[in-house]
């Protein structure tokens, strides 16, 4: 087992303060390695960044064609959504056309992440709910998905048919049996895999396009939808919306908790998965960044980029004190 290497710097005036160590791997349409950082074997949990891979199910089966689902409700299917007006208007319409509302979902209440909307809703004494949570838009292809099927309400449950077709997309699309899995933040199962395993499923997204399987077609349709909708996927300020449209070319990019990020390349067949080891959002924003821009995806000099890339450590009083860096050498090729 190889031990995570350092990919994240925090500076402070001449001195490295804190350093954030990762995995990272690349893997090209064939499932290989062509780039690689820590250990690839290292079994993980992908939390949010799994999302994608949870949608096919709901493609594949033909509910969402049954159902009408256009590329925007795809993309909200995968994404982890701010709770923003129009991720909730969204998530609202969708349900209401399946005859449902917020109280079918089961990935628990969360307040909105949009602070001007989390502001208003306490100014007016309104109460969250379970439409404002990140992963409402997954949930609501789940119950659309469960719908399509005639199954029962509680489609997080492991033997539930939506989660069986979904570990078993899981472990098509990683190529190994998964050794596990975890409950995640909004009760879904998150199975568990190894970072080559990750990297090589959004491989297959990014080669989707080259085979015409059932599945195949599914996760073409999934990453066109999240590249056609980066505001839904996440929101304004976020890394996955942000990097997204500054990209050079068209990416599909996803996070997860606790240090997670992928990337899908299209036009390249490439697929990126990224682990930060202690959980950092500060260090897996940055460290997404730095390999996208080793790809040549991003340009390191654009503001959007600069952004996550290197943004400056600030104290009470405005004064800039330090930034944020990848390590030398990971930008480069």
């Amino acid at each position: 087992m190889r031990a995570p290497e350092p990919m994240v710097e925090i500076h402070r005036g001449p001195f490295v303060e804190s350093q954030h160590m990762g995995h990272a791997v690349v893997c090209d349409s064939s499932g290989g390695i062509v780039d690689a950082w820590g250990d690839p074997d290292a079994v993980v949990l992908p939390r949010s960044s799994s999302k994608m891979i949870q949608a096919l199910p709901l493609v594949m089966s033909g509910a969402a064609k049954a159902f009408g689902l256009g590329p925007d409700r795809l993309a909200l299917a995968c994404a982890s959504h701010q709770g923003a007006p129009l991720h909730v208007e969204a998530v609202n319409a969708w349900l209401a056309e399946l005859g449902l509302d917020g109280d079918d979902l089961i990935c628990g209440t969360e307040a909105s992440r949009d602070k001007a909307l989390r502001f208003e809703m306490i100014r007016s004494d309104q109460k969250p709910c379970r439409v404002h949570n990140n992963c409402s838009g997954k949930h609501s292809g789940f119950l659309t998905l469960t719908k399509h099927l005639g199954a029962g309400p509680d489609y997080v449950d492991l033997l539930h048919p939506v989660q069986k077709a979904v570990r078993e997309a899981f472990e098509t699309v990683t190529d190994a049996e998964s050794p596990g899995f975890g409950i995640d933040g909004c009760s879904a199962p998150n199975f568990a895999t190894t970072m080559h395993g990750m990297a090589r499923a959004m491989a297959f997204f990014a080669s989707a396009g080259q085979r015409s399987d059932a599945m195949s077609s599914a996760a073409e349709q999934l990453t066109e939808g999240m590249i056609a909708y980066p505001e839904l996927v996440a929101g304004e300020t976020r890394a996955c919306t942000g990097l997204m449209r500054a990209a050079k070319e068209p990416v599909a990019i996803k996070t997860g908790a606790e240090g997670f990020f992928v990337a899908i390349i299209p036009g390249r067949g490439l697929g990126v998965a990224l682990k930060i080891a202690d959980g950092a959002t500060r260090a897996s924003n940055c460290a997404i960044a730095a390999v996208l821009v080793r790809l040549g995806v991003l340009e390191a000099e654009n503001p959007e980029v600069k952004r996550f890339l290197n943004p400056p450590v600030t104290n009470w009083d405005g004064l800039v004190t330090g930034d944020i860096r990848p390590v030398a050498g990971l930008c480069d090729q």
